[in-house]
């Protein structure tokens, strides 16, 4: 079994609810990412703001300049622990539309998983493939 925190990105970027939501729309087009944690003060994770979010932009007639990301982000979010296998994750990723996870410890947030970490893997350990599948 391959646990999550062996593929997992450690350095994430995360916003708070407050934040702007331009400045969240900087973060993701600035770092290329396609969606972001939201995090309370206790880095607990409380949302998550995605591409498709802040679609939400172009058709809001209300726009309002001072529009934070509590106001767009998704509050529903499915998260997995560091311990999980990156198979249960691999799983989940098939059945849903959601293309990244945030990763708990102890509830709090410490890497995020992506579609695009298990391609990495699956490339990087094409050889060793057949050890771990149907896991």
């Amino acid at each position: 079994m391959i646990a999550i925190k062996m593929i997992m990105t450690t350095d994430v970027i995360y916003v708070k609810a407050t934040t702007p939501i331009y400045e969240a729309l900087h973060l993701l087009e600035n770092n290329q990412i396609s969606g972001l944690p939201v995090v309370d003060d206790q880095m607990v994770v409380i949302g998550i703001l995605s591409e498709k979010d802040v679609l939400k932009i172009l058709i809001d007639k209300n726009l309002d300049i001072k529009n934070t990301v509590a106001d767009y982000m998704s509050h529903k979010v499915i998260c997995f622990k560091e311990d999980d296998s990156v198979t249960e994750v691999c799983r989940f990723f098939i059945k849903s539309h959601i293309r990244r996870v945030p990763i708990i410890r102890d509830g709090k947030l410490v890497g995020i998983l992506s579609r695009r970490d298990l391609v990495s893997l699956i490339l990087e350990t094409k050889n060793q493939l057949s050890q771990f599948r149907y896991v």
